[in-house]
C-alpha cells in the first residue's frame, strides 16, 4: 500500500503508484439523474477501477456495466514514486464514439507513462443518452459537463500526488480527443494532445429526433432503446455509420492560441470500422459521398483507390479536419501515423507502452520495431507534456501522395454539424 495525503493506493511495479476509482462527483441518477455533475470530495481507499458508464459495449480486458452500477463518476491517477515533483500531468479522456468504453480499458493505463515522468489522470464519464441525449429542461452534453468536473478536481488536487497543477495537460484520442478540445477552449490548461479527433458535432434538432425513440425510464431501456435505433437505420449515413450521440454544438472549437497542440491522425482510420463490421458504406462510391455532403470533385479524386470508400471517409471525418485544426492554431505539431495497419486506435497502445495484449489493434505480434516506435512515442508524449516540444526533427513537408490527397479538399467546407432524418424503430412507438 502506498498513502498520499489522505488516498490510498498500490505500487504497481518499479516506481509507480496508483490511485484507482477515486470519486469525482456524486452517482449521477435518481434525482441527480440528467443533471449537471455535483462534485464530491473522496478519500481512502483507492484500489480498484470504479464502475463504468451505462452502455451495452463488451471490451478485451475490460470490465462491463451492470445494471444498477451507479457511482460512475470516477477517476484515476498513476504517479512517480521515485520523488514529489512537481511533475507535469496529463489528463486523459478515453474514446468510444460518446457511447461505449471506460478509464479502466487496458489500453489506458497510465503506469509506463508514469515511469517516464508524468502524472497521468483518466476518467469515466456519462456516455450514450445519459451523457449526450436531449432531456427537456436538463443541460445537454453531460458527458463533457463529467470531463470539466473532473479536470477541476485535478487542478484542485493533483499536487497531492506530485502533479503540478500549473503544467496540465489535456489529451484523448477519437470521442476522447475532441473532448480534449473543448475543454480546452473552457478551462486553463497548458497543452492538448489531440489524437484522430472526429469532425461530428450535432443540431438540437437531430438530438431532439433521436430522443423521441428512446426509452428513459431506467438507464438499461435507454441503452437498449439507443440500441435499437442505431440499429434501424436503413437510409442515409446513419445507415453506415450510426453514431447517434455526442456533442451538441456548432462545431469543434478551434485550439486556443496560447495552448500547445499536438495533433495525430492515422493514415486510414476507417478501415478499422470496415475490419469490425461497423462500417457498411453503399456501392455507388458517389452516392455515399453526396450522403455525407462531399463534393463529386472530392469523390473523384478517390475512385482509383481500392478501398476508396475507407480512405474517403476517413479523410473525410479525420485527416482533413485535424490538418486544418493544426494549420489555423499555427505552431501545433502535427503526426500522421502510417505503420500498418494505420487504422483508428492503432497509435494508441505504442503511445501509452501498453503493446501486451494489443496485437489485434496494432494488427499483429509484438516485435522489437514495434517496442521502439513505441518508446518513441511514449517520449514523444512525455516531453511535449514537460515542455511543449514533442522532440521531433526533420522536414515538416508530408510529401507529394499526402499533398494529392489534400488537394480536392481546399476550399471544401467541413463545418456542418450532423442533422440527418432518423429512420423509426419498427413496432415501436415514439417516447412522448
Amino acid at each position: 500500500m502506498t498513502r498520499r495525503g489522505q488516498f490510498r493506493g498500490r505500487a504497481v511495479g518499479a516506481g509507480v503508484d496508483a490511485f484507482l476509482g477515486i470519486r469525482y462527483a456524486e452517482p449521477p441518477f435518481g434525482a441527480r439523474r440528467f443533471g449537471a455533475p455535483v462534485p464530491t470530495e473522496s478519500t481512502g481507499d483507492c484500489l480498484e477501477f470504479g464502475p463504468i458508464a451505462p452502455q451495452s459495449a463488451r471490451l478485451p480486458g475490460a470490465p462491463v456495466w451492470r445494471p444498477g452500477d451507479e457511482d460512475v463518476l470516477s477517476l484515476n491517477v498513476w504517479a512517480p514514486s521515485t520523488s514529489d515533483g512537481p511533475w507535469p500531468v496529463l489528463f486523459y479522456v478515453h474514446g468510444g464514439a460518446y457511447t461505449f468504453g471506460s478509464s479502466a480499458q487496458p489500453d489506458y493505463d497510465g503506469a509506463a507513462l508514469a515511469r517516464a515522468g508524468l502524472v497521468v489522470v483518466t476518467c469515466n464519464y456519462r456516455l450514450g443518452f445519459e451523457g449526450f441525449g436531449h432531456v427537456p429542461g436538463r443541460p445537454d452534453n453531460r458527458g463533457l459537463l463529467d470531463q470539466r468536473a473532473a479536470l477541476r478536481w485535478v487542478r484542485d488536487n493533483i499536487a497531492v500526488f506530485g502533479g503540478d497543477p500549473g503544467n496540465i495537460t489535456v489529451g484523448g484520442q477519437s470521442a476522447g480527443a475532441a473532448s480534449a478540445l473543448f475543454l480546452a477552449s473552457w478551462e486553463p490548461v497548458r497543452r492538448v494532445i489531440a489524437h484522430s479527433a472526429p469532425n461530428r458535432f450535432y443540431t438540437q434538432g437531430f438530438a431532439r429526433r433521436v430522443a423521441e425513440w428512446i426509452d428513459i425510464g431506467t438507464p438499461e431501456s435507454a441503452v437498449a432503446s439507443a440500441d435499437a435505433l442505431a440499429a434501424a437505420q436503413r437510409s442515409g449515413p446513419l445507415s453506415y455509420d450510426p453514431v447517434l450521440f455526442g456533442p451538441v454544438a456548432d462545431g469543434l472549437p478551434a485550439l486556443p492560441a496560447d495552448v500547445d497542440a499536438l495533433l495525430c491522425h492515422t493514415d486510414v482510420e476507417y478501415r478499422l470500422f470496415e475490419a469490425v463490421g461497423t462500417f457498411h458504406p453503399p456501392a455507388d462510391l458517389r452516392a455515399f459521398g453526396r450522403a455525407w455532403g462531399i463534393p463529386d470533385h472530392v469523390v473523384a479524386a478517390y475512385e482509383h483507390f481500392e478501398d476508396a470508400h475507407v480512405r474517403l471517409a476517413g479523410d473525410f471525418e479525420f485527416a482533413e479536419p485535424t490538418t486544418r485544426l493544426a494549420e489555423a492554431h499555427g505552431r501545433a505539431f502535427l503526426a500522421r501515423f502510417t505503420r500498418p495497419p494505420a487504422w483508428h486506435t492503432a497509435d494508441v497502445p505504442f503511445s501509452f507502452g501498453n503493446l501486451g495484449g494489443a496485437e489485434f489493434l496494432i494488427g499483429g505480434p509484438v516485435g522489437d520495431d514495434e517496442r521502439a516506435l513505441s518508446r518513441h512515442m511514449l517520449r514523444a508524449w512525455v516531453d511535449f507534456c514537460a515542455t511543449g516540444d514533442p522532440g521531433w526533427t526533420g522536414v515538416r513537408y508530408w510529401g507529394e501522395e499526402v499533398e494529392a490527397r489534400r488537394e480536392p479538399w481546399r476550399g471544401v467546407d467541413l463545418s456542418a454539424p450532423v442533422d440527418y432524418p432518423v429512420d423509426p424503430v419498427p413496432q415501436v412507438q415514439r417516447v412522448t
